[in-house]
């Protein structure tokens, strides 16, 4: 599993399991808020909704949290007009980073996400400076128990690009991002799912072997997904296992 992956999973159990509960909950229901009101609220229509709800399921926020959500998307209730910001940029090492927010201010979010790769010992960049290493695609957990010919047996069947053993946390079934929810459906008849997401996947990744410039990385991945604006963010970082553990 590449270091930002790994890195990702620790930081969502921390947030599930500690004081930043709430934050996690606060970025799940924007996006929700978000999908609904570009695809609207039917989840059979909208693949983004699907995703996003999924997400808020897997971080066991309550049913009625969601449905407002999505009813504030929909305009049956009142709620503030985010918009999609997307920033990129360069991290310690020469890592590519993509930045996903939601905002009502670009502004305040621009200048934020500037601050923070600058206190990260990062710069932010022009658009589409690294976009391009970057591919678009629908992301499922596999809990762990079937083995990796099992996987990839039933993920290709479903329609599915590729599998990723993840070790210890199973695997990780990549799709392209219209596919997410029908190769998902057809995975959940034979094993145990976790979330399903549209991500990011690197199509490189930049080896940080140097403690210093790992602990950098991680500190301005932290750094970024502090902000109350920023919804997600992709690098295309490894670091390894043991490295990891230490600076985490």
């Amino acid at each position: 599993m590449s270091g930002h992956n790994r890195w990702s999973k620790i930081k969502r159990q921390k947030e599930a399991q500690g004081a930043s509960k709430g934050k996690l909950f606060t970025k799940l229901i924007k996006e929700i808020t978000v999908s609904a009101r570009i695809g609207g609220g039917d989840t059979a229509g909208n693949a983004r909704l699907r995703a996003a709800i999924d997400l808020a399921k897997d971080a066991n926020m309550p049913s009625e949290n969601i449905a407002r959500a999505v009813k504030k998307g929909t305009g049956e209730l009142e709620g503030v007009n985010y918009e999609e910001a997307v920033y990129e940029g360069y991290g310690p090492g020469g890592v590519a980073m993509i930045v996903e927010c939601l905002t009502d201010n670009r502004h305040r979010t621009a200048g934020d996400v500037r601050s923070s790769f600058t206190k990260g010992g990062g710069n932010l960049a022009v658009e589409g400076a690294v976009a391009w290493m970057f591919e678009r695609r629908g992301q499922i957990e596999v809990k762990p128990g079937p083995t990796e010919d099992q996987v990839m047996e039933a993920a290709i069947d479903a329609g599915a690009e590729d599998v990723v053993n993840q070790g210890a946390e199973g695997f990780e079934v990549r799709t392209q991002p219209n596919d997410l929810h029908q190769v998902a459906a057809e995975l959940e008849k034979k094993f145990k799912l976790g979330a399903r997401r549209l991500s990011y996947v690197a199509k490189d990744t930049v080896k940080l072997k140097d403690p210093e410039k790992a602990k950098s990385m991680l500190r301005l991945m932290d750094l970024l997904e502090d902000l109350d604006d920023v919804q997600n963010v992709h690098a295309n970082f490894e670091i390894e296992d043991r490295l990891l553990e230490q600076l985490a």
